[in-house]
């Protein structure tokens, strides 16, 4: 294939521990970051992958302004077309620092700022953390982080101290609040209702005014408990009662919003360390999980990041399939996408069209202007689908070569 075409099907780089969000027709990826020869390296700070969702193709898009550190662990969340990055981790430690760009750039120039002039305090520093978003806020739960002596309460698990400058290591269950209206932190008081452990690389979501909140780690333990948060009255639910089956103990996992009622749980590393690629539904309407049973078992993720499209599908991206406690090598770079409601006759029009362009080439230039361009874009897609199949097939062609 001609070296434009390949420069054209590119994909983002191979990555864990990044920041996925969707807004529009577009998935945006920064940070995370990879291993070489043994080492973490994290991706490069100034740089902003963009996955178009109905041409499938990526770009590249150079950022500029107060550029984020490069890190892993961070917490990505958009509002309002903003992409909002807090915490993290980097070579000089947890971050609790808030940063953000505006993707609906009319330039196309992506450009960081970082927020200083807020009001209120921030998060002690930490990453693994995750966000609900409501009403035009962020709303923070839990990590993985250190603290000083004086800033340690209940809502802090210790992990490790380092006792000659008081600094203790541990994991949160606390709930902190960015307004992005009016650039004010704060911490709701909580009103009732048991709190869910501290944790980190759990997963939150929001279905409605409920911030739901499943599994994670603290000290060596993995979990499969499910919370939530009502977040208008600030109250907790207490561990939810489910009935029959559920997920195993997980970390490191995503769950995602599917409809009006029903969450997404995907991947994850379970309580013996192995890399998970089940999937599960839960109803909030029958409070039951449902596993799905045709997903693909060769295809385990943990700290990856999940994103839900325009048609409901939710499209998975990078993360490993090892576990990256003992065997850091695996990490991805495809794209797994999950249908989880049926997709729109015209969806289904235009890929069959798309797909079978070759066939169809003397009727499709004949298409009204408007319905040619969403063509057009469909034949783009099935044509990158198609070269990345060959490429990867390719390089297990040559994976088996290179062993025997």
């Amino acid at each position: 294939m001609a070296a434009d075409s390949a420069e054209q099907f590119c994909v983002a780089e191979e990555r864990s521990g990044h920041c996925a969000v969707v807004d529009g027709n577009f998935l945006y990826v920064w940070g995370g970051y990879v291993s070489i020869e043994e080492n973490e390296v994290y991706l490069p700070n100034d740089e902003l992958w963009i996955y178009e969702m109905d041409s499938g193709l990526w770009t590249m898009h150079l950022m500029e302004g107060e550029l984020p550190t490069s890190m892993s662990g961070s917490c990505g969340a958009s509002i309002n077309g903003k992409l909002y990055i807090f915490g993290g981790f980097d070579d000089k430690g947890y971050s609790n620092r808030l940063y953000y760009v505006n993707l609906r750039t009319k330039n196309g120039t992506y450009r960081w700022k970082k927020i200083t002039n807020f009001k209120g305090q921030p998060p002690t520093p930490r990453d693994k953390l995750s966000c609900w978003v409501y009403k035009d806020r962020l709303i923070y739960f839990g990590g993985y982080g250190c603290r000083k002596h004086n800033e340690l309460s209940d809502c802090f698990d210790v992990h490790d101290a380092f006792w000659e400058g008081q600094i203790f290591w541990g994991w949160h269950n606390d709930v902190h609040v960015f307004d992005t209206t009016t650039q004010t932190w704060s911490q709701p008081a909580i009103r009732g209702g048991d709190p869910p452990q501290p944790r980190a690389a759990h997963t939150c979501a929001v279905l409605g005014n409920k911030g739901y909140i499943f599994g994670g780690r603290v000290l060596q333990t993995r979990m499969n408990d499910l919370h939530c948060l009502n977040l208008d009255t600030w109250t907790w639910s207490g561990r939810i009662n489910i009935s029959g089956e559920k997920p195993k103990d997980r970390s490191w996992h995503t769950l995602t919003p599917i409809g009006d009622d029903r969450l997404f749980l995907f991947g994850g590393l379970s309580s013996d360390n192995v890399p998970l690629s089940d999937g599960w539904i839960h109803s909030i309407t029958t409070n039951g999980w449902k596993q799905l049973t045709h997903l693909p078992k060769s295809r385990p993720r943990l700290w990856h990041t999940a994103c839900l499209g325009k048609e409901g599908e939710v499209m998975v991206f990078g993360g490993s399939k090892d576990d990256l406690h003992f065997m850091d090598t695996g990490h991805c770079s495809d794209l797994l996408i999950f249908q989880t409601q049926p997709y729109s006759l015209l969806r289904l029009c235009l890929d069959c069209i798309g797909k079978n362009a070759t066939l169809l080439k003397n009727q499709i230039p004949c298409l009204p202007s408007k319905l040619l361009q969403q063509v057009l874009k469909k034949i783009t897609f099935w044509a990158a689908v198609s070269h990345r199949q060959e490429k990867k097939a390719e390089t297990e062609r040559q994976c088996q070569l290179n062993t025997t």
